[in-house]
């Protein structure tokens, strides 16, 4: 009588369990609300403040506030606007540039040197991953006392020894730019590698050995075989690095602070600067709202480069 009460017992929590499983497969909604109120709250709900208060005259310093549109007018009517624009296009194409160039250069050459079974390959890995790792502001840091134009900067101190003129790395409106963008492909190389790395290890190595068969030599390979089947993985890899160089101001403030005057002063660290040293919570807004209109843009620009999937795949 026990078994057969036990046996009864578990046919019925297996019955619970199906129905309970046929309930989720059927409202998977339900089970999805929490994350998607998790993302709400800190993704979703910043997002739209943000653009709230582009439509008022908020501000750091407190008082009334209320909607208007002069922080919109204001930022159209600013001069310098054109500037930042202009300074955040060169060091973004120049960063996003020398980023995939690097990383793909890089992640050839390890995979090349592994297929040889070359020693000092995942030194170099770990070393190209080192620089990843440090934060934006100590990446200013460093590369400030490497261009450091006082007699311990090392790279003018090299220069010296080599009895060649020393640079103005940071002091020239021309050249802090370039200092700029040479610090920031030092830092975010690594990213590009790692996507590449991947990419490569994704290609059928049949495809090396048919065109080696055809006499294909080097650079035939390379820019007919190893391009074409990388091209997702350098679009994907160009919108994060974009995105991620417009988001970027913690090592450019640390740089060269956003000089000299405005050379270095990118839309980002604008923004920063508009919020809070002059205490302009609205126009500070309406400026996110306009990177963020921009990095829209240019993700939709490179998604619809994508390769195309054909229907019958």
């Amino acid at each position: 009588m026990t078994m057969t009460g036990a046996a009864v017992a578990g046919g019925r929590g297996e019955i619970a369990r199906t129905s309970l499983r046929r309930r989720i497969e059927s409202h998977p909604f339900s089970w999805l609300l929490p994350v998607a109120l998790l993302l709400g709250v800190f993704y979703l709900y910043p997002i739209i403040d943000v653009f709230r208060l582009a439509f008022t005259n908020a501000s750091l310093r407190g008082g009334e506030e209320h909607y208007t549109v002069d922080s919109i007018r204001a930022l159209i009517a600013n001069p310098i606007l054109l500037d930042i624009l202009w300074t955040t296009f060169v060091f973004t194409a120049g960063s996003v540039i020398g980023q995939q160039l690097f990383g793909l250069g890089i992640a050839v050459l390890v995979m090349r040197g592994e297929r040889r079974r070359l020693y000092g390959m995942t030194a170099l890995r770990t070393l190209v991953l080192v620089a990843w790792v440090i934060p934006g502001i100590a990446n200013g840091l460093i590369w400030q006392m490497l261009f450091s134009e006082a007699p311990f900067g090392a790279i003018n101190s090299v220069l010296r020894m080599m009895h060649v003129q020393p640079v103005a790395w940071l002091s020239d409106p021309n050249i802090a730019m370039v200092s700029s963008i040479i610090s920031n492909v030092w830092r975010g190389t690594a990213f590009s590698m790692i996507v590449f790395y991947a990419a490569l290890k994704a290609i059928d190595t049949t495809l090396y050995e048919a065109a080696s068969v055809d006499g294909a030599n080097g650079w035939q390979r390379f820019r007919f075989i190893t391009l074409p089947q990388m091209r997702p993985a350098i679009l994907v890899n160009s919108i994060l690095i974009t995105i991620a160089t417009l988001n970027t101001f913690d090592a450019i403030i640390s740089l060269t602070g956003g000089g000299p005057g405005r050379a270095t002063e990118v839309l980002s660290l604008y923004t920063f600067n508009t919020v809070f040293r002059n205490l302009d919570l609205a126009g500070g807004s309406v400026l996110s709202v306009l990177m963020l209109v921009i990095s829209l843009v240019l993700a939709v620009g490179y998604a619809s480069m994508m390769p195309r999937r054909e229907a019958n795949e």
